[in-house]
């Protein structure tokens, strides 16, 4: 939506619609941005590191550089977050990912590992199958 570019570097702005029951990404954190994330619809949950909290339309999502933290559609329709990043420049990751994602079948786990490193991302992929059960949620290129 907006990108760095546009902001003098200072933060991007995106939206992450998500379909209901949805988990967004593994538990994850950043090393050089902080993450808002403002609920625009439906029920959002996230765990911010030993913390789940819970945003329903106007609420704020602080989601600080450093912490280990996830998020995902806690409800039964569409979710919809409006997520401001910064300062800009993880935006470019999404863009690499859709191209990643868009080559058909399973992404290249390699390939994965080295969008993350540049962007300052760890992520903790082995964290899916407990947050899937735990939360009662879906994952994946299949989720609709």
């Amino acid at each position: 939506m907006i990108d760095g570019n546009e902001t003098g570097g200072g933060f991007s702005l995106v939206e992450h619609p998500m379909p209901p029951q949805a988990l967004a990404a593994p538990l994850h954190r950043h090393t050089r941005e902080d993450e808002y994330s403002f609920v625009l619809e439906g029920r959002v949950g996230a765990l911010l590191g030993d913390d789940v909290v819970y945003g329903e339309p106007g609420d704020l999502i602080f989601k600080p550089r450093g912490q280990w933290h996830t998020f995902w559609n806690a409800g039964a329709e569409p979710a919809r977050i409006l997520e401001m990043i910064s300062p800009a420049g993880f935006e470019g990751y999404f863009e690499e990912m859709v191209d990643l994602l868009q080559q058909g079948g399973p992404p290249d786990p390699g390939a994965l590992a080295d969008v993350a490193a540049r962007y300052g991302l760890e992520v903790d992929l082995a964290s899916i199958p407990r947050l899937t059960e735990e939360y009662g949620l879906r994952f994946g290129p299949t989720v609709q």
